[in-house]
């Protein structure tokens, strides 16, 4: 006793089914092999492009990623570092701060930089100064007197850099 159950396709589908059908058995022998060739092949590129294909990429590209991911890390934790370093550091006083800026500009030359200061803000005048001796003020203003840069205003010429550079002084508490 068997018990032959079949789905209902709706009419126009069961149609359709039965339209490929007289179709594929009235193929000759080699079209019906050309034909499975072909959907086999589409198959394959289909599982390629859906499943392989991207994982081979994930693969691919991954190495480099974790490359520009670490050099963030190690980033990050050199300023992380830098910052408890800056945390660390006793407070300056307003006369050591001004003294360290003073000292700093006159390595710099009277004719190159003008150093004024006016309560919490120094403003820095410079002509023709390199890039080197720029970063060189920079580092003592930000170590000796724990100034940090607001505003610049440069300009960058064949002498070097010219323009006015504003720092706010670090507190004293």
């Amino acid at each position: 006793m068997s018990d032959k159950r079949s789905i209902q396709l709706p009419p126009a589908l069961a149609l359709a089914s039965k339209q490929a059908g007289e179709r594929w058995r009235a193929l000759g022998e080699r079209e019906r092999l050309g034909a499975t060739i072909a959907a086999a092949l589409i198959g394959v590129w289909i599982v390629w492009a859906v499943t392989v294909q991207p994982a081979w990429r994930t693969i691919r590209e991954a190495p480099a990623q974790i490359d520009a991911l670490d050099a963030q890390l190690q980033a990050m934790q050199r300023m992380a570092a830098e910052t408890r370093e800056l945390r660390a550091v006793s407070p300056v006083s307003p006369v050591q701060q001004q003294e360290a800026l003073k000292a700093a500009t006159d390595r710099l030359g009277a004719e190159k930089a003008r150093l004024t200061v006016q309560g919490d803000r120094a403003t820095l005048t410079l002509t023709g100064v390199t890039g080197e001796q720029l970063r060189r003020w920079l580092g003592e203003a930000r170590s000796g007197a724990r100034a940090r840069p607001v505003e610049t205003q440069l300009t960058r010429g064949a002498e070097g850099y010219a323009g006015t550079l504003t720092l706010t002084l670090g507190s004293t508490s």
